[in-house]
């Protein structure tokens, strides 16, 4: 994987899953880890435990479940997720996950503008 941050990185990526969890893992490891910085593009994996005591973040994210099973709950709705499902979260919305399995690990990016993207009216 690119360093984070790294500006004059090659103009492509490959961020192997297996690396990626490795980053997760062992005493006192972290629940999130930024994998790849490129523009307003942040690439992370999160592994939430025991609690999501995520806040709402300042810019749009997206995640993609890669293992696991568990509900998210988003704008006052209630969502089950499993492998393979996309989720978007504007920015400044509450979310978070309940209910998940101890295996419930997401990739996640974030991107664009503080505050979030604005939506443009239909044509």
């Amino acid at each position: 994987m690119g360093d984070v941050g790294d500006q004059d990185q090659a103009p492509s990526e490959v961020i192997p899953l297996a690396e990626a969890v490795t980053r997760l893992h062992g005493p006192g490891a972290p629940k999130f880890a930024e994998l790849f910085a490129h523009g307003t593009l942040s690439v992370e994996i999160y592994t939430p435990r025991d609690i999501d005591t995520q806040q709402p973040h300042d810019r749009d994210e997206v995640y993609v479940v890669i293992a696991g099973r568990g509900d998210f709950v988003h704008a006052g709705q209630r969502s089950s997720i499993g492998p393979g499902d996309c989720l978007f979260v504007a920015a400044g919305i509450e979310h978070r996950f309940e209910n998940f399995s101890p295996d419930l690990a997401l990739w996640v990016f974030f991107y664009g503008p503080e505050g979030g993207e604005v939506t443009q009216p239909p044509r």
